[in-house]
């Protein structure tokens, strides 16, 4: 077919003075409809009408053809169809072509995707019988009407949801796709009409400055892609780690991908309702990341090989890597270890509790008074506690906590996979999938957890906690000592019933060493973590 684009452009605009080539984000507004023709699959011919010549300069520069529209053409009480009329003729004889489309492109659209503009040519192309097809936005709403005699008047029967309501479509002006026949001095639309719905981020037509700018802001805008590990074996603090970022990051658009074998970290962040994506079996983890074409990757998934991120960086995605002790967090753009104490400093690496985020739930409670009886214990080993040391604790100090009315809380997370029967303990307090868990930290007089991100919740909070490790990678978690004030028994598989329970009773007895634990825990600089990370990803993102 021979597709022919006008673009409409005068000179003389009034909400924004010279708006067709003022620079938005960078650019001037007209260049981004003359790149989205010429990149069309379609190979159209593209031409700009106007009555300006410093329009027709710029437009010529960014690669488009030139119509000189003539004065009487360009007035403000001038609508669009005699001018797409008049320049459709010219254009024609020009080029000595009989052209099957022509294709109004307004430069006010500065959103609309390539791939949008080709779909609604596709479907023309693919569907002879239609005539037009014009750009809309669904407008579906309860809305009202204005009568001389009876005042205000709904255009409803009944007020329900809006996704009951009949369907409404607002032209946005984006595109008018139109058959060479019905391209007429008073019109370009046919008898037989199709409606292309553009999403409603491609639809703004800017008319004034609050137009200008959200278009600038969305076209500022970049997709974060968070590429997260969450499965029994290593728990979900990833997931957490990143929900939390996620929560944060308002002016960028948001997606996940989890690996293949993560069922679990993608359940939960589908329940955020987040969009979420999971590695296909006969696809790499760099084929899943391209098909999501985003502008910067976020790794949250344990260490990194040097290969993998060194292909994202081929890709131009800026890479930002937490928890990396792998051969790729020296590829990597930005690398945050609030977990992992590094030997070495790197430009671009941060380490320590200074660097961890904590929900907002553990900023909102008092100063935590340490009493002096013991009457509460929180047993929360993660979310899948994949060595069962739940029990194992449960097991060691059940006996001691009956005889002295001690309640014992026990969190069980939502990979929690093993056969504890809950009935063999019946005076304990049990909790599935907490996703407000800071209450119950705040309550405890001891608690007891493993070495990852919960012991920096912990000691925001200031709970006396005894720490057990559920791997040696969790060994290597240094925070959880003596000096910031936790009572760590080393890897949780080697620990006896017998000193898990000495433990306890030890730190039950002495008030004082729980008041001394507690005060070791808030000296530390954790409640700044989320802000200080957030920074330094906003800086490197803006950069």
């Amino acid at each position: 077919m021979n597709i022919l684009v006008i673009i409409p452009a005068r000179g003389g605009s009034k909400g924004i003075p010279r708006k067709n080539l003022r620079p938005l984000n960078g650019k001037p507004l007209i260049s981004y409809s003359i790149a989205n023709a010429l990149s069309s699959h379609y190979k159209p011919d593209v031409y700009v009408s106007t009555d300006d010549e410093e329009i027709a300069f710029v437009a010529k520069k960014y690669g488009a053809k030139i119509h000189h529209r003539d004065n009487s053409l360009a007035v403000d009480a001038t609508t669009l169809d005699p001018v797409i009329y008049d320049a459709f003729q010219k254009i024609s004889n020009h080029e000595s072509k009989d052209y099957d489309l022509i294709i109004t492109l307004q430069p006010t659209s500065p959103l609309l995707s390539r791939k949008s503009l080709d779909s609604a040519i596709a479907g023309m192309i693919g569907k002879p019988e239609i005539e037009t097809t014009i750009s809309v936005v669904n407008d579906t709403h309860l809305t009202w009407k204005k009568n001389e005699e009876d005042g205000y008047l709904p255009n409803y029967e009944a007020r329900v949801n809006r996704q009951q309501l009949p369907q409404i479509f607002k032209e946005t002006g984006s595109f008018f796709i139109s058959r060479r026949e019905v391209v007429q001095p008073h019109s370009r639309i046919g008898e037989k009409v199709d409606l292309f719905e553009l999403p409603a981020n491609e639809a703004i037509d800017i008319d004034n400055f609050e137009d200008w700018s959200v278009s600038e802001y969305l076209l500022r805008r970049k997709t974060i892609l968070f590429c997260i590990s969450g499965y029994s074996e290593i728990g979900l603090g990833h997931v957490y780690n990143c929900l939390l970022l996620a929560s944060e990051i308002l002016d960028h658009k948001v997606i996940f991908l989890v690996d293949k074998k993560s069922d679990l970290a993608y359940d939960k962040i589908k329940s955020y309702n987040y969009p979420v994506y999971i590695q296909q079996e006969n696809e790499s983890l760099i084929e899943a990341i391209n098909a999501l074409s985003p502008d910067v990757v976020i790794n949250d998934r344990l260490d990194t090989e040097q290969a993998y991120v060194k292909s994202l960086k081929t890709n131009n995605y800026q890479v930002i890597n937490f928890e990396d002790l792998g051969a790729g967090a020296h590829e990597a753009d930005l690398v945050i270890n609030a977990i992992y104490p590094e030997s070495i400093q790197h430009n671009n690496h941060y380490f320590g509790a200074q660097y961890f985020c904590a929900r907002e739930e553990f900023f909102l409670h008092p100063e935590k008074e340490i009493s002096k009886e013991v009457k509460n214990v929180l047993i929360s080993f993660g979310g899948t506690d994949p060595n069962n040391l739940t029990q194992k604790v449960l097991d060691s100090i059940y006996e001691f906590c009956q005889a002295n009315s001690i309640q014992i809380v026990v969190v069980l997370g939502l990979g929690y996979r093993h056969n504890l029967n809950q009935e063999d303990y019946s005076e304990v307090e049990f909790y599935h999938n907490v996703k407000s868990i800071s209450e119950l930290m705040f309550q405890a007089d001891i608690a007891f957890s493993s070495a990852g991100r919960t012991v920096y919740e912990l000691a925001l909070l200031g709970t006396p906690s005894i720490i057990m490790g559920q791997n040696e990678r969790e060994m290597t978690h240094l925070f959880a000592n003596e000096s910031n004030g936790f009572l760590h028994l080393g890897l949780g598989e080697n620990v006896d019933n017998e000193s898990i329970q000495q433990t306890f009773v030890k730190l039950y007895d002495d008030q004082h060493l729980r008041q001394e634990m507690n005060q070791k825990m808030l000296k530390n600089n954790i409640k700044e973590g989320k802000k200080n990370v957030l920074k330094l990803i906003r800086e490197l993102i803006n950069n």
